[in-house]
């Protein structure tokens, strides 16, 4: 890595951040009036986020395969902050299982909210997933696209974690097609840190898992598909594991 990359990933990064509260305040009174205005100025960031790589640190980023834009869920290789801003921006209605410490992120948190992202308490997935059942089968789950990570955290690449069982249960419950999702994301901005390297970091969105398939079955194929997939994503941009 050339000297001036770490230089470069802290300018980024800096821009990136000061950039979301000028983003929140500018959509705030159409967010307040409605959920589309939250949605509208999350898109407008990951976008924003997306053209800034590729001006500062040369990291270029592609969105491959169909993404949804019907009722499904979507179950997504992670790897870095990155792949949450690919797979959002690409999708018209997302919203996530996250973490509930990023609720008091400023902007990030109060916005995430806004879209009808899930808090996830952290050692407490169990329960978090039995709320978002329970959301589901009262009705109350605002519609669009439900992004789940099946690893539950960041994977480094060429790391090997289990599938959480939270993940069959979802979809279980929500009766609708999985739309798996592979990167090789990681390569690129990593868990940690701002040593952001030029390249092209990619978001491949797979052919959909049919809905109501039994929970073994539906496990084995989501993770037949998605590493696979991102292996070959990661062996295309260099990576050798």
């Amino acid at each position: 890595m050339r000297p001036e990359r770490p230089i470069r990933g802290l300018l980024f990064t800096f821009v990136i951040y000061a950039a979301m509260p000028f983003y929140g305040l500018f959509y705030l009174p159409w967010a307040l009036w409605s959920r589309e205005g939250a949605v509208a100025a999350c898109h407008g960031w990951c976008g924003f986020v997306r053209h800034a790589a590729r001006l500062i640190v040369g990291l270029e980023t592609e969105i491959r395969g169909t993404p949804p834009t019907g009722e499904v869920m979507v179950a997504a290789k992670h790897q870095s902050f990155l792949d949450i801003i690919l797979i959002y921006g690409a999708i018209p209605r997302g919203k996530f299982i996250m973490k509930r410490e990023l609720i008091w992120a400023p902007v990030l948190g109060q916005f995430a909210l806004r879209v009808g992202c899930i808090p996830v308490d952290r050692g407490r997935r169990g329960a978090a997933i039995r709320r978002m059942l329970a959301e589901v089968a009262a009705g109350r789950a605002d519609p669009g696209q439900l992004i789940i990570y099946p690893q539950g955290t960041r994977v480094l690449p060429g790391v090997v974690a289990p599938y959480k069982s939270g993940t069959a249960a979802l979809y279980a419950e929500l009766g609708q097609p999985c739309v798996p999702v592979a990167c090789n994301v990681g390569l690129f901005w990593p868990r940690h840190g701002i040593r952001l390297r030029p390249g092209r970091a990619v978001v491949e969105f797979l052919p959909p898992l049919p809905a109501d398939l039994p929970a073994q079955e539906f496990m084995a194929r989501l993770q037949a598909e998605i590493e696979p997939a991102s292996d070959r994503l990661m062996a295309e941009a260099g990576f050798r594991g």
